[in-house]
């Protein structure tokens, strides 16, 4: 508690707008219990059980000239040109994976169709035997499309 009450009284001067909200816990005369954000009379038996503080944001930086500390890291247009070649390199490297594993799983949807057991009179269970394979022909068909996508925005 102490600590708490230390840490709050550092950030006071660091937070313009801050403001420390407490609960205290109070006994009546009977023995009854009450709780209360208000500051405890004289004479009357309360102990703080919570405390908070509560800090307003800094107003938005402005939109036109706001510039940004000198300290602050500057990418040259080399070096964003380079970060966009590793992008598009690491992107089309994921396509020719995802177009290798959508072809394997093709391949095993294929193998699966061909393959009929006995017990699978019903065509809904062979519809049901099927399924992941087509789930992962879908997965595969979805994540080359959105490699794709990522390619076009890099142009």
């Amino acid at each position: 508690m102490h600590r708490i009450a230390a840490l709050i009284v550092l950030l006071i001067p660091l937070a313009a707008h801050a403001q420390v909200t407490e609960i205290y816990k109070c006994v009546d005369a009977k023995g009854k219990y009450t709780y209360k954000n208000e500051r405890p009379r004289s004479g009357e038996k309360c102990e703080t059980v919570a405390s908070q503080m509560n800090v307003v944001p800094p107003p938005p930086l402005p939109k036109n000239g706001a510039r940004s500390p000198s300290n602050f890291p500057k990418e040259t247009a080399a070096e964003r040109a380079t970060a966009k070649g590793r992008q598009r390199e690491i992107l089309e490297k994921e396509l020719a994976s995802e177009q290798q594993l959508l072809a394997t799983a093709r391949e095993e949807l294929a193998a699966q169709e061909q393959v009929r057991s006995g017990d699978e009179r019903n065509y809904a269970r062979v519809l049901e035997r099927l399924q992941p394979y087509k789930d992962n022909v879908d997965l595969h068909e979805k994540n080359i499309e959105a490699l794709r996508r990522e390619l076009g925005n890099l142009r």
